[in-house]
């Protein structure tokens, strides 16, 4: 079963990385724009996706010019204009992440969010995010033997994403340092 898993998961990778691949340069670009200005990028993930920011900061290689958009009282930080959001959620329906989503349309914060697209949802991450970025997850990734699906690996294809971003505004701030 781990070898089919593996093999989905590569699958799962490339159609991120063939659907997003815009994508990734767009929201680098704009986390760019904080990171070479005076702005912070803050980021958040709801649910399992917290584990973003636990990589984002404590990881081996931390997120240049990053913080945590909520305080450990769970308040919010102050932003500002010239900052940028990165928010990561499960699905683009995630009642949290869209009163976050509005909240920062209305104080004129950019920000990128990556979930997986929900069709024909009512109210969507996409619809409100400058970028949104596709997990592309609907389902489990195995049938298991009563039909169902299972191996819903979130969290891996968003640390993907993640890595994608990071790797490509690195290389924007790399070039952007030496002109």
């Amino acid at each position: 079963m781990l070898k089919m898993f593996s093999t989905q998961i590569s699958g799962l990778f490339k159609k991120i990385m063939d659907g997003e691949e815009f994508s990734f340069e767009d929201c680098a670009r704009l986390l760019a724009q904080a990171s070479i200005g005076d702005g912070t990028i803050y980021i958040h993930g709801f649910g399992e996706m917290q584990g973003i920011l636990a990589e984002a900061l404590g990881g081996a290689e931390p997120f240049l010019s990053a913080m945590p958009l909520y305080d450990a009282g769970n308040e919010l930080a102050a932003i500002t204009s010239a900052d940028r959001v990165l928010v990561f959620t499960r699905h683009s329906n995630d009642s949290g992440a869209l009163q976050l989503a509005r909240q920062l349309q209305e104080q004129g914060i950019p920000f990128t969010a990556v979930s997986t697209l929900v069709p024909f949802a009512e109210h969507s991450l996409d619809k409100l995010a400058d970028v949104h970025m596709d997990l592309r997850l609907q389902k489990g990734l195995l049938p298991d033997d009563s039909g169902n699906r299972v191996g819903f690996p979130t969290l891996i294809a968003a640390l993907f994403v993640y890595y994608g971003i990071k790797f490509t505004l690195d290389e924007i701030l790399q070039e952007y340092s030496e002109e």
